[in-house]
Order: C-alpha cells, then structure tokens, then sequence
C-alpha cells in the first residue's frame, strides 16, 4: 500500500519512551549499551591493526643479520669461529657462542658472557660436506622452523582467509535470503513483527472513512474486554476483510486498529507466502500462526489477501499447485484456533471478485468492512491531516475538497505534497490557493509541456476545439462548470484540455445527464467542423468516451427504444471503484441484437452530435471571440470565461433541453 493513505502520515509526532533494546513482546528491559565508547566499526581498524602487527614483528621479532657467502660460512665453520648453526629452509644461521653459554633472559647478565655473540647467515647449496665437516668440528647443528612462525605468517596464512570466507559466506546468505533461495529458513514466516505499544498510529490519525472505522473500534473493543462479549454469549469475529480501492488507507486502518488495542502487531504480504518450492507457503502459513498462538492476544494483517486467496473454481488445469496448498493451508489455521484466544486476522483487498468462497464464508471472515473513496466533508479532513505539517497561506481546503471528486487519500496526499513543491519551485514561503489549482491539474490532466513546439494552425484548431467543450458545457443543464480551459500541452499527448470541477459528489446520473455529457464530449469536434470545415484526430478520446456512455445506457443502464428496463449484459466489476478500467463484459445476446446496439449507439452519438453543432452554429460568433482570447492568453480561469459568455448563456439553454 502506498505510504499516501487518507487520514494522514503513517508517523505519529509522539515519540515512544526509549528503554534500550525492545523485546518484540514485553521481557526485561536492558540498559543503553555502546561497545568501545560508541566507536563504530569499520574496516580502517582491521587494516590499522594488520599494519600495526605486520610492523611489530618486522621490528621486534624478525631482526634480520646480512647474509655471508656459503663458501665463507663453511670457511668460518673449519676456523672453529662459529660454535652452533640453526638449519632452515631459508637460511643457515651460524653462532659464535655455543649453545649452553646462552642467558635464558637477555635482561640476565651472565659473568661468563664477556664477548658479544656475532651471527651469521647464509643461503643453504645442496652440499653433503657442509655436515660432515660441521662433525668434525664438533658445531652443535639443529633444525629450526621460526621463519613459518611468525605473528604476520599466522595472519595471512590463517586469519585472513578464514575472516575472507566468512564474509563471503555471510554475504550470499544474506542475498540469498531476500531472494527467497534460503533454503535454511523457507519454512519461516516473513511477517514483519511489530511490539507491543510501539505503534504509535490512532483512529484520530484516520479520517474520510467513518463508516469502517466505527466497524474496526468494535474490533479494538474484542481485544480489550473479551469477557464482555464472551458473558452473554456471544462470539469474537475471527478475522475481519477490508475491501476497497487502491489508496483509502486500509493498511492504516490495520495499523490503527493495533495501535488502538495495545497488541502485537504481526503484518505480512500475501505474496510474501508464495516461494519456487513446493510447501514453503504452507509451512509459512503454520510458523505464523504458531507465533501467533503463542503472543495472543494479537492480530495478523494480510495485506493483498488475493495473491493467496484467489478462487480455486477457476483453476482450469485442476492441478495442486503451490498457491492453493497455501490456501488450503490458511483455511484450516483460520479453522483451527479458538476464538476466545484474542487472535484477530485482518486482511485487505482490491480485488474481493477473485476471491475464493470458503475464505469468505462466516467463520473465517466473519466481517466485510468497505473502506470506500472518501466523500466531500471526508475529503476536506484528509487534506487537513495531510496540510498540518505545511505552511498555508490564505487557503480554501473545502474548495480545494470541491475541486477532487472522486480522489482517493493518496490521491489527496500527493496534490498536498505538489502544491508544496510548487510552491518551493516559485520561492514562496507559503502555500497558496493557486498552488493547490495547478498541483490539482497536474494530477488530473499531467505535466505542462511549454516547449512542446506546435504549429500557428494547429494552434488554431484546439483552441476552438477546446472552447467548443466549454461553451457546451456551459449551455448543458446539469453539467459540471468549467473552472479552467488551456491550450498548453500537458501528459501524453494532451494538447489542450477542459477542467471542469463538479459542485458536488454525484452518485445517480439521469438520462438527460448522460447525454449531456455526451454533448460536451462532441462539443470540440463540432466546433472544428463548423470553424474550418474539416474534422481532425483531435477528438479520438472524446469519441471513445462519448461511444462507451452510449453503449452502457443501452446495455447496462436498460435506456433504449426495443430493449427498456432491460440489461443486455453483464459486467464483472474488474477493479473495485475503479471505473476507467474496463471490467469483464459476458455477452449473453444474439448477433442480431449486436447489430441493434451497433446501430443504436450510432443513431444517439449522432443525433447528439447535430443538436451540439446548431447550438455551436446559434453562437459562432461568441465561439470565435473566445477561442481568439485563449489563443493570446493559453488559457483562461472559470471568470474569465464567464465573463465572455455574458448573457448569451440564458438564450440557448433550450437548445440542450431537447433530448430524445
């Protein structure tokens, strides 16, 4: 879920108290703790001690003599000045002292030391005659391996390579397991566990969606005072679904809910259950009840309950594959533990059509709570949460409210982070009213495009194109007031458009109402036919969306001649709230009556096409006059655009009254 959710940030300002290290779930609390004075650790302090040693043993335990000529080492052997000689595989190290004249310590002064010792070395040839003349000599001769022994010698040949490994080791376990190929723990739950108390969101965090939450405080309430309902006899709901579009604040809901309650809060994506390996989702699915069970009271939040719970009847192969053994799995937990224990399941979901039927049925997901798009008054408190933290000038919010129909709260919250930006980009210090109208557009229409070039002509063409939307919309009864008209290119393609705001949230639309927005949508193609004489590509959008109306009145909406309070199909509703998804269409009709609805739709497009060009006709003049000032200014405000239309708004209101 995005971090945008109505109701406001997902942090709260209240700091929880900091006891040191946090048990996930109570347990004793330990004092701060900073190893080494707070130092922290790096590899310079590896190197630094690598170097510091490598000198040590340079200097202290390595003295290294000049070597001599095998030839003068033997020559010094027959003389009888070297008394003993250390054999290596490096060198040969002869002595002046023997060996029972050395001092055990070199701090002992031995009275019998009276000539310092001198010391030679020699690369060692191949020579057999090296021995026996040492033999004959009586030079005490042994073996010595100091050379291998060495602190750096320990160091390279051992630690480094041992350190080296393990860092190598740790590392691709450590990418191995965000991949999901640790094969050491794919049995384990993912959930992000969160402790007691240390969530900090509140129902007050949460606004635009009252309904749901007085549902979810009576959830609080189970976890609180079970006993309560348990007295009279009456049963904890097991789990709870949150159903709604993408963006409400669902997940914020679950967060306030655990906040609220003083619980563990176990939190876990649907997804996060489905591994390559045959049983890891299942087993995932009983290690996290398990912990569960063992932290009641608790609650456990699926989010994207459909990547795991999607109906089996549709599986066409019939096979038992990875995702519904999980299913099956989260069936018989949900099944399997006893509602009196304090454990509450929320889950959430876009999809609820998808979803199979045993994970809905009471039982399981006793309760269904919509988390639908906020209203009017819903939306005004979202973008005042959201504005709390933002220097506000002399701004409207329930305009601003008016002017967002249909947005969601992350919708909201990225229109108050735009306007904030926009306001930085012009070096204000504070958020204007006229920040929040462009972040509005720009969330609606896209991204201005000022150095997009475009031809005089072109230029021409949508400026009556767009001024022929507006001066329809403004002669339509029952149509939203135009607030802005542009012919700056903005988003994809978009080289000018029409901004109208609704005044208020519509939940029916008449038949009138519809084929006047039908009306409005021809209204740019019919100004360019009557102005330059010829139509354009212009208008393909407006013909797509003035052809889907049509259609849903005759086929959904039963508002055709031969088939009245009739529906011809039936629409499967694909994304739920989303309505410029085009949902799942199951034709249940003969091909004559396709001809019919083919025909059907091409007669209303039509007939509202030409009641759209008499009224455009009735008023060239002012279309003219209009489409001139918007070629000189790019684009013109809701005043000024009333102010050109004047009086001939009340002339031609009859002309959009003729419908059917």
């Amino acid at each position: 879920m995005s971090d945008f959710e109505p109701g406001g940030p997902q942090k709260d300002k209240r700091k929880p108290k900091n006891n040191g290290p946090q048990f996930p779930f109570g347990g004793p609390k330990l004092p701060d703790f900073k190893p080494f004075g707070g130092w922290k650790f790096s590899i310079v302090y590896i190197l630094i001690l690598i170097i510091g040693m490598s000198l040590f043993n340079y200097v202290f335990l390595n003295r290294v003599n000049p070597t001599v000529d095998f030839s003068e080492f033997k020559t010094k052997i027959a003389s009888g000045e070297i008394k003993r000689v250390e054999l290596s595989d490096s060198y040969f190290t002869g002595y002046t002292t023997p060996r029972r004249e050395i001092a055990p310590r070199p701090s002992v002064r031995a009275p019998y030391m009276s000539v310092p010792e001198a010391v030679y070395r020699t690369v060692p040839i191949n020579d057999p005659e090296i021995i026996k003349l040492m033999d004959e000599k009586n030079v005490a001769y042994y073996a010595v391996s100091r050379e291998g022994s060495t602190v750096l010698n320990i160091i390279f040949s051992w630690v480094l390579p041992i350190a080296f490994f393990v860092f190598i080791w740790r590392f691709l376990m450590k990418r191995l397991g965000n991949m999901g190929g640790n094969v050491l723990s794919v049995g384990q739950n993912r959930a992000v566990i969160v402790a007691e108390g240390d969530i900090v969101t509140r129902f007050v965090d949460v606004a635009g969606v009252d309904e749901a939450k007085d549902e979810l405080v009576e959830v609080v309430d189970f976890l609180k005072n079970p006993k309560k309902y348990t007295d009279i006899g009456g049963k904890i709901p097991k789990g709870v679904l949150l159903v709604g579009p993408p963006g409400t604040g669902k997940t914020l809901l679950a967060r306030a809910v655990a906040g609220e309650a003083r619980v563990p809060f176990f939190r876990m994506s649907g997804a996060d259950f489905v591994e390559m390996f045959v049983g890891v989702g299942a087993a995932r699915v009983r290690d996290l009840f398990k912990q569960a069970r063992d932290k009641a009271p608790c609650i456990i939040f699926i989010d994207e309950l459909d990547a795991i719970g999607k109906s089996r009847i549709n599986n066409i192969a019939g096979g038992n594959d990875e995702r519904e053994q999980t299913l099956n799995q989260l069936l018989v937990e949900m099944d399997g533990f006893d509602a009196t224990s304090g454990l509450i399941i929320l889950a959430a979901t876009n999809r609820p059509d998808v979803l199979d039927p045993a994970l809905l049925r009471p039982g399981r997901f006793d309760r269904q709570v919509l988390v639908d798009r906020p209203d009017l008054k819903g939306r005004e408190e979202i973008l005042r949460i959201h504005s709390k933290a933002v220097k506000l000038g002399n701004v409207d919010l329930g305009a601003v409210a008016r002017g967002t129909s249909g947005f969601v709260g992350a919708d909201l919250a990225n229109i108050v982070n735009e306007a904030a930006l926009l306001a930085v980009r012009g070096g204000r210090q504070q958020v204007s009213q006229k920040d929040f109208e462009e972040a509005i557009e720009k969330t609606v229409a896209g991204l201005q495009k000022k150095n997009r070039i475009i031809s005089g002509e072109e230029r021409r063409i949508v400026a009556f194109h767009e001024t022929g939307h507006a001066l329809v919309a403004a002669f339509t009864p029952g149509s939203d007031p135009v607030q802005k008209i542009s012919i700056i290119p903005r988003g994809f393609g978009a080289l000018g458009y029409t901004l109208q705001m609704p005044i208020e949230d519509r939940y029916l639309m008449t038949e009138e109402e519809l084929l006047g927005k039908i009306d409005v949508l021809m209204g740019g193609r019919a100004a360019e036919e009557l102005v330059f004489g010829k139509i354009s590509t212009g208008a393909a959008n407006d013909l797509t969306k003035a052809t889907d109306i049509a259609r849903r009145m005759i086929t959904d909406y039963g508002m055709s001649s031969r088939f009245k309070n009739v529906a011809l199909t039936q629409r499967g509703n694909s994304m739920m709230g989303i309505h410029n998804q085009e949902p799942i269409l199951h034709r249940e009709y003969s091909e004559a009556t396709q001809q019919y609805i083919d025909e059907e739709i091409a007669h209303i497009v039509e007939k509202e096409y030409a009641l759209v060009k008499n009224l455009l006709g009735r008023n060239l003049e002012l279309l003219g006059r209009i489409a001139s000032l918007l070629l000189e200014k790019e684009s013109l405000d809701e005043g000024e655009f009333k102010s050109q239309i004047g009086d001939a708004l009340v002339k031609d209101t009859s002309v959009s009254l003729s419908h059917g």
